[in-house]
Parts: structure tokens; sequence; C-alpha cells
């Protein structure tokens, strides 16, 4: 199936959605990487925004600083998630992030916590920098730019997709399906 999403959203409507559907997503995305998340779980400083029932994507995003003091967007593409598998699980628990996008999935604890809390793991096509782009209709803001440009970031989204569900609300993994069926291949041939 196929969903189009306005952020932020709640929990039913994450639960309403299957691994292997299609999802557009429009309104507020966060920009989150491994120096920000660090920021926030190792040295426990709060987000400076609410991040409850929104998605945030795994980039670090190659702008322009404007002479006003904004952004413009050059390149933003998606870097791969499982690295950041130890903040995920507590971005879903502790401030209620409904989505995760990128790459390469991620693992157990994170899947557990989309189950428990009501969020999904949605995959992009890596490569697809130069799409993902045209779908970002404005940087917002730019939070912590000392972390540049790992910092925090807002965008404004609009049909940002498609992205497949890749972890749903249910338990389910696609990335451990696949593993299974090559074991089970793998052990069928040998």
């Amino acid at each position: 199936m196929e969903h189009r999403i306005q952020l932020p959203t709640i929990e039913s409507a994450m639960r309403s959605i299957h691994a292997g559907d299609t999802v557009f997503i429009s309104g507020p995305l966060f920009g989150i990487r491994d120096a920000t998340q660090i920021r926030i779980f190792d040295r426990g400083v709060r987000p400076p925004a609410d991040l409850s029932g929104h998605f945030v994507i795994h980039t670090a995003p190659n702008v322009k600083k404007r002479p006003d003091g904004g952004y413009e967007k050059i390149c933003i593409g998606t870097t791969t998630s499982t690295r950041m598998e130890r903040f995920s699980p507590l971005l879903i628990s502790q401030y209620g992030v409904r989505g995760i996008i990128g790459k390469g999935g991620l693992l157990e604890g994170s899947t557990v916590a989309m189950s428990t809390y009501g969020a999904c793991y949605l995959s992009i096509v890596g490569g697809a920098a130069a799409l993902e782009t045209t779908q970002i209709e404005e940087i917002e803001e730019a939070y912590w730019e000392d972390l540049m440009p790992e910092c925090l970031w807002k965008f404004r989204v609009k049909d940002l997709g498609p992205l497949l569900v890749s972890i749903d609300a249910h338990g389910r993994n696609l990335y451990f399906d696949v593993k299974a069926a090559a074991k089970k291949k793998l052990d069928e041939m040998f």
C-alpha cells in the first residue's frame, strides 16, 4: 500500500502501515547525525526542538550559508543508519520520534522500540541525494551550529519519497527477513 503522511503524526497512524508499504511524507523533518545524538545521549543535553511525533533523517547535508544567516541546500543525502543503532531506541522511547529515515537498516533494539512505541524505519534508495534535495522545500532551522554539518536540522519537505517501510510498528524487519532467507538458501546449498 501507499501512504501519505503529514508530520507530525501519531502512534495510531504509524501502526496502520506495514513492512513493504511505500510512504511519502510532508511537513517538518529533522536531520540528525552522530554528533547531535552524542550530545543528546552521551552528554545529557535535551534537544533544542520538540521531536515528538516527528521523523528524523540520518544526514549531514551539504549546504551554503546565505547572507541572511539561513542556509541554502546544495545536496542533502542520507547516510547509513546501523552505526546509530545505540541512539535510535532512545529517540523513540524518550523523545517520541515516530519515524527514522536512512539506509542500511537498524537492529534488534530499534525493532523492539518501534514495536513497543509505534514507530517505523523507512529506507531510502542509496545515491538518491539529488532527488531528496529537490523534495526538501526549505531548511527552516539549524540548531547547534557548532556541530556543523552534524547539527540538528529542521527541513520542510513535500512528498519526500518513495520511502520503503523496512521496519514497522508490528516488529517486522525486512532486513532480518532477507538475512533469514539468505541463510536458509546457504544451508540448502551446503
